[in-house]
């Protein structure tokens, strides 16, 4: 039995010039930030969006992003992104996606997992208490075929790969460095000759901590595998601030 249309939300798009690659390819940094604005879109629509939280002092963020691809759309074509509800807890939801291309086919599956916390305390707040708990009811059993986000070890002797300091264009409306713009410094730690004979499989994400404009990030990168990659930000010297694993094929 298919699930009820509403719990499934469907956004449609189309990889403009200034979304692509030297390859002609949607980059990882715009199919994520297409991927939170389906996330946002499809919690707007069923009542618990981002500006609705706000009103009670509450916001999502994004703790973990696991996304698998077997091709990125191309310059040019139309695409669509699916997204809905895996499960809810009290601190956190399990949300996924699957990428669409121009004929039908998915060509590619995302899994995240979000938690509401207080604007004010930073700390985690009740989902099951939001709305009296209405989330729930868009639970959906479709299914993600895609491994779930896994743990991302770097070890503690591994020197920075390289460093910068979080600038203007870093800073989202939140005042912390955007989610997005670690994947895009991640994956420009590798060389061009990469992208030009490989093409990224998997790519995943923890956040671990905040970072804010005028912090000194170190990116430090670890060889996993003759394809896979492990990669730890860490801010001022000491705080790790998110992980990461990229896996070219």
């Amino acid at each position: 039995m298919s699930e009820p249309e509403n719990k499934i939300g469907t956004y449609r798009f189309v990889a403009e010039p200034f979304h692509v690659d030297f390859n002609g390819r949607l980059t990882m940094g715009v199919l994520g930030n297409h991927l939170l604005n389906c996330a946002g879109f499809h919690a707007t629509d069923r009542g618990f969006g981002i500006a609705t939280l706000n009103e009670d002092n509450y916001t999502w963020v994004l703790s973990r992003l696991a996304v698998e691809l077997d091709e990125m759309p191309y310059q040019y074509e139309e695409f669509s992104i699916q997204t809905w509800v895996e499960n809810v807890y009290r601190l956190f939801t399990d949300r996924n996606f699957a990428i669409i291309n121009k004929d039908g086919k998915k060509i590619g599956y995302a899994r995240s997992i979000w938690a509401m916390i207080n604007l004010s305390t930073r700390k985690p707040a009740d989902l099951l208490t939001l709305h009296g708990g209405g989330i729930v009811d868009y639970v959906c059993q479709e299914p993600c075929p895609i491994e779930k986000p896994s743990r991302i070890k770097v070890d503690a002797d591994v020197p920075p790969a390289g460093t910068l300091e979080a600038r203007y264009s870093d800073i989202d409306i939140n005042g912390h460095v955007n989610s997005i713009r670690y994947i895009e410094h991640i994956l420009d730690l590798f060389p061009i000759e990469i992208y030009q004979t490989k093409r990224i499989r998997r790519f995943e994400m923890a956040y671990v901590a905040e970072s804010y404009y005028g912090d000194k990030l170190a990116v430090a990168m670890q060889q996993a595998g003759p394809d896979e990659y492990h990669v730890e930000v860490k801010k001022n010297d000491d705080e790790v601030v998110c992980r990461s694993k990229v896996i070219f094929v």
